[in-house]
Parts: structure tokens; sequence; C-alpha cells
């Protein structure tokens, strides 16, 4: 326990981003200047050549590699490192021009035309077999060069192409999947609105002048797609593997950013297994109109827990803005501080790297007014600066944090399948689905009580937990059934809700609710009651009143304890909240969907009973969070302010102020946007 798991050969934290010199060729002061500005911002670490195709190969098989071997050189003589990108993700118009089939067609069979970035046909051959040469000779040109540290594929996979290709594709894939069509027609209930298919070349991905409605379908073309790409990332890889075996690959994943959850186009959860390290590019709207900061900062720790979960491993974070962006609908800058709180919260959760996008801004084009940590008047002495060299001076001072990892007893299962296929079901409520936001609900108690989470997959391993919740699995397989059985079996803590386990992986309805769930939570779910935005029922728990909105599930109990009623309509006085012992574990059912208070009131019983405690012992009001990273011997704590004014914070241990190694105890002001990172000996080793 305790042991360090590295992302790369690095043994320090990454600082730096996306550094794209192709843009400054003619200019070259400034890739001059650039050399100076790095070592001032202490940034160490840049990554090259992601929308570089153009500059790499202007003509066709024509390669012009002097540029990037100079640039390469050059950060390496300055003291940094390279994080080399292939280019695919933008392709040169020569290569649309001579090879139209690479173009993509959306939903609606139209072709695309050359424009945009990654507007391109991921089955097309000869996109694949242009991608792979260059690959080739990137790792060919650059494999051994003491600067390069890892590979970054491609930028932010995602979107899709319904061409004649990627339908024989399709086709191909179910083929292997089903076998037969009598399977297939099975599986997506296909008699309904007489949709049964008797030839495979019957087949179409869905499409609004088409068929949109058989959700089996709808389900697996998401899978395809997800297949498809990870397909591509795995050919562009090839290369890379073979010449550079020692390398580390990754890709950027990404979230969606209005909402901040999970990116929905592609299910990470199966990608994940395909990359060496797992990145994402955090984009958060700090200071917004429609949210606390600190309600803010709860999501981007819940997606932070995410990513690091998907491998069980420090992540990295691969892009960030040092300042604004440029495509939310209003672009604040951050406040003096929130960038160097905002980038330890990624380090606080598991982030090795504090990377951009980008370092110097552009002069045209849509990006000319992203943030960027050199800005258009290529100065040092502006407050964005100044603010990124503060990062990168508190960066250097935490080498010993690198490879740490952060121990949960408590983890929340994440599926994108189960939200693609609850999001297609014609029922409930269109607009208050909320798979993601309702797990960052019950995921909100744990933050705020400073108690470590990981947010896994349905595949990954349950054992090692005391606590596991699955809140509105409504899409659950029979071997996930299994799995969450053996987990109560063994002695684990189960909490589901209403929606759980109504169809099956191929989006099938269950024929009532499957016997593995009426045993293990000793009740049946008779019905889900829709309610309107302003209706409201309520539900009487541990003798409080808990407001009730959206959803409540009206069930008959066989052996579970009834620990919670409805207070209104037609079903009050029934069961809403129960509990029930299964073998060594014990199973918690939700009815309906409550308030907060319910959520912090419920956990805090059954985390008190499992004995799962917060790391630090403190005391601090819900704007403040706690989060710790654990080494051999040490606990790292970072201690975050994310609110507008001061907050106090009670220590009951004394701990001792990483960056300055003094001793602190009793009570703590934080600044607005303060963050404080601390230590404690590990004494229990564990």
């Amino acid at each position: 326990m305790g042991r360090r798991i590295y992302t790369s050969k690095a043994r320090h934290l990454l600082h730096g981003g996306d550094y794209n010199p192709d843009q400054w060729l003619d200019v070259p002061d400034v890739l001059q200047d650039d050399l100076r500005l790095m070592r001032l911002a202490h940034t160490n670490t840049y990554s090259i050549g992601i929308f570089a195709w153009s500059a790499l190969e202007p003509i066709e098989n024509q390669f012009t590699f002097e540029w990037l071997d100079q640039i390469i050189d050059e950060i390496h003589a300055n003291g940094g490192q390279v994080i080399l990108a292939t280019p695919s993700g933008a392709r040169p118009a020569w290569l649309s021009q001579t090879y139209p089939e690479v173009l993509r067609v959306d939903e609606r069979r139209v072709k695309q035309l050359h424009g945009g970035r990654h507007n391109h046909c991921l089955t097309s051959p000869v996109y694949r077999r242009k991608t792979e040469q260059i690959n080739r000779l990137l790792a060919e040109r650059y494999g051994t060069h003491p600067a390069l540290l890892m590979w970054h594929v491609s930028n932010e996979y995602g979107g899709e192409c319904h061409c004649p290709l990627c339908q024989e594709a399709f086709r191909n894939w179910l083929k292997v999947k089903y076998e037969t069509l009598e399977a297939l027609n099975a599986s997506w209930w296909s008699a309904f609105w007489s949709h049964t298919f008797d030839d495979w070349s019957q087949i179409e991905s869905p499409s609004p002048i088409g068929e949109s409605m058989v959700h089996g379908l709808n389900l697996d073309w998401k899978r395809f797609v997800t297949d498809q790409t990870i397909s591509f990332f795995e050919q562009e890889s090839v290369p890379l593997r073979e010449l550079t075996p020692a390398l580390p690959i990754t890709t950027n994943f990404m979230a969606d950013t209005e909402d901040l959850i999970p990116f929905q186009a592609l299910d990470y959860s199966q990608f994940a297994k395909h990359v060496d390290v797992v990145s994402w590019d955090a984009y958060p709207a700090w200071h917004n109109d429609w949210e606390t900061t600190a309600n803010l900062a709860m999501k981007v720790g819940f997606i932070n827990d995410l990513f690091r979960s998907l491998k069980q491993q420090p992540f990295l974070l691969m892009e960030s803005t040092p300042s604004a962006v440029n495509w939310h609908p209003v672009n604040k800058a951050k406040r003096p501080g929130m960038h160097l709180l905002s980038s330890m919260q990624m380090i606080a959760h598991g982030s090795d790297s504090v990377l951009y996008f980008q370092w110097r801004k552009s002069r045209g084009s849509s990006e000319k007014f992203h943030g960027a940590v050199v800005d258009h008047d290529r100065s040092e002495h502006n407050r964005v600066f100044r603010e990124v060299a503060q990062v990168g001076r508190t960066l250097e001072q935490l080498d010993a944090v690198v490879g740490t990892t952060r121990p949960a007893e408590v983890a929340i299962v994440y599926d994108w399948e189960n939200n693609w296929a609850l999001n297609d079901a014609q029922g409930f409520a269109n607009g208050t689905k909320d798979y993601p936001q309702t797990l960052q609900e019950h995921y909100r108690f744990f933050y705020e009580q400073d108690i470590p989470v990981d947010v896994i997959t349905k595949e990954q391993p349950f054992d090692a937990y005391k606590l596991l919740i699955v809140p509105m699995l409504y899409l659950v397989s029979a071997t996930t059934l299994e799995r969450l059985q053996r987990f109560v079996e063994q002695g684990g803590t189960l909490v589901t809700t209403y929606m759980t386990g109504l169809v099956d992986e191929h989006d099938l309805t269950y024929a009532g609710w499957p016997d593995e769930l009426k045993t293990l939570f000793g009740l049946t779910p008779l019905e889900t009651d829709t309610l309107y935005p302003n209706d409201r029922n309520g539900v009487a728990f541990d003798g409080k009143h808990y407001e009730l909105q959206d959803y409540a599930t009206i069930m008959e109990v066989a052996e579970a304890e009834i620990v919670g009623s409805y207070t209104d309509d037609f079903y009050r006085h029934t069961p809403a909240v129960t509990k029930n012992q299964y073998k060594q574990g014990e199973a918690w059912y939700i009815g309906g969907r409550l308030e907060s208070a319910f959520q912090h009131d419920l956990y805090t019983m059954i985390t008190d009973r499992l004995t799962i405690k917060a790391l630090f012992d403190t005391s601090h009001t819900a704007e403040v969070s706690v989060q710790v990273r654990r080494g051999q011997d040490v606990y790292y704590g970072f201690i975050m302010n994310f609110s507008e004014v001061e907050q106090s914070i009670k220590l009951f241990e004394p701990l001792l102020e990483s960056l300055t190694q003094t001793e602190i105890s009793g009570q703590l002001t934080l600044k607005p946007y303060e963050v404080k990172i601390v230590e404690r000996t590990n004494t229990n080793n564990k």
C-alpha cells in the first residue's frame, strides 16, 4: 500500500502545455523569446505537433521535419521535455482533395466539406494508411530523443461518420456480435413497427431521415462508434508501440463543460483500457452566475475522481486555461488566486500535471482570444503570466507528490451505456433524468466530508470497498447483477435508487424486477411516479422530513426493513427507503429523488457504522475542501477555500505546511481562493 505509480519517466510534476511553433515559423524572434519565457514561467513540458500536419507534410509525401527538429532540440537544451502528438486531429487540405473518401458523412447522409477538426472517417483505409505513415516517420525520427516524454495520439476524439464504409463496418461489427439475424432481431425487439431485418444489408445507422426508434440499434451504434474510434486509435499507435515500446501513450479525454459531466459521445470505460495514461481537458466555468464556486468545485472533483479511477493511477491534466476560454457563452477571466487554487485541486485529486491550452495565443482564427500563458503583448509582466509562474514555482516544490495515489473505501459506479439507454428511454421525463448529475449529488456528501471516493465502472473490482453506490442503474446485465449480489454477500454495503434494474444490456425490459435484485433488496418496485417540475412529495426518515421531487417508486416490501415512508399523494405512508440484511452485507434502496440533506443524513449514518472517515481530522464549512494523496510514509493534504470570503478551519491534529516546513495546528484561516498544502506522517502505512 502507498506505492507510487508513475505516468512517465518524469519524477516531477509536469507544467506547460500545448505549444504551436508551426504557427510562428516565419517569426523566428518569437520562437526564440518563447525559450526565455518558458524559463520565467517555470514550465517544463510542451505538447507539440497536435495540429501540425500541414507543416510536417505540406505536399503529399514531401516531409519538412527540420523545423520540428530545431524546436525539440532547443526545448531540450532549455531544460524542457516534450509530449509529441500525432497530427491526425486535423488533416491538410491536399488530403481531403486527393482522397475525398476521408470526409465524414453526417447522420442525414450529407458528405461534409473539408474543414474543422475530426471531420474525417475513422473507417477510411486511406486515412488510416496516411496517419500510420506519418506516425511511423515521427517515431523513427524522434523515438530516441532524450526530450521525448510520451506520445499524445490525435486530439479529443469525438463525432461519428455514416458513410458507406462505416455502414459496412457497422454491419460486420453486428455480425461478430450476434452471428445471426435471428439473434439480432430478438435482441432489438425488431418486430416492433414491423422492423424485422431479413438481410444484413438492410441495416443502417440511426438517422433522423430513417430509423431512430429501435433502441437496441441506437445503443449498438454508440457502442460501435466507441469501438471504431478505439480501433483507429490502436492503428495510429502501432508504429509508436513497435518503435518506442517504453514510451507511454495517451489521448486527451473530455468532459461536457456546460454541466461538467462526463463526455457522452464515447464510452471512456472501454477507451481507458487502451491508453497507458488517462489524460483529460478541464475547462470549468469558474465564477459563473448559476452556481456557487464550491458547487462547481465538487463537480470538478467528481470528474477528476472518475478519470483517476479508470486506471487506478494518477492521471494527467492535459489541457486547462490559465484564465478565460473563448467558447463558453460568457468567457469570464479567472479571478486572482483562482488559477493556483484550481490547479492545486487537480493535483489533490490525482493529477501529476498542470498543462494548458495554450502556451501562446494565436493571432488569427477561432482561438485567437482563448487564454494562454503568453498573451498578444508577449509580456511576462501581466497578471496571467505571473500567476502561471506562481503555479510553476509551487509545483517545483511538490516533487514528493508525484506518483502517489488516493485511498478510497467508497465507490460510485458510473456507466456510459446506462446513460445512453436511459436518455433514449421514452418514459419518465425528458428534462429530469439527469443520471450523471444524480451521481454527483450522491458524491457531494463524501466530497464535503473529505472522504475519498473512487468513481468506477461496472467492470472494475468491487471487493476493495466497504460502500458501493449505484444510483439509477437502469441498464444492468446478468453479469453485473451477479457481481452486485456477491459484493453484498461478502459483507459490502450497497446503495441503489429508483429506476434501477429496468432493462438488460440490449435495452430490453426485464419481465418484472430481476429475481437477484428482489432477493438482494428484499422488495419489489411496482411503479415509478414521475412528477412535474412543480410537484413535490416528501419522505419521513429517521425522525425528519425531506423534500422529494421528480421521481418516486411505489414498492412492495418483503424482507426489507422500512426506514422511510412517503408523506403525500396516494402512496403516502408506504415504503420510500429500505434496508435489507443480505448474508454478510446490507442493501439500501432509495425510492425517490430527495434533497441533499437526505443524502447527508443517510451517508452519515452509513459511514459512521462502517467507520469510514476523512484522512485528516478537521472541521470546516462546505466551501472548504480537504483532499489527500497517500505516499509510502506521508499523507499530502490540500486544504482549499472555494469561496469568495475568508473561511476558518479547525485542525484537530498538527500538520506540517509543505511549502514552508512549519507546523500548524488549531484554528486556520484561509483567504478567498487560498490553498494550503500540508502533510503528516502515515503511521499506519496503509
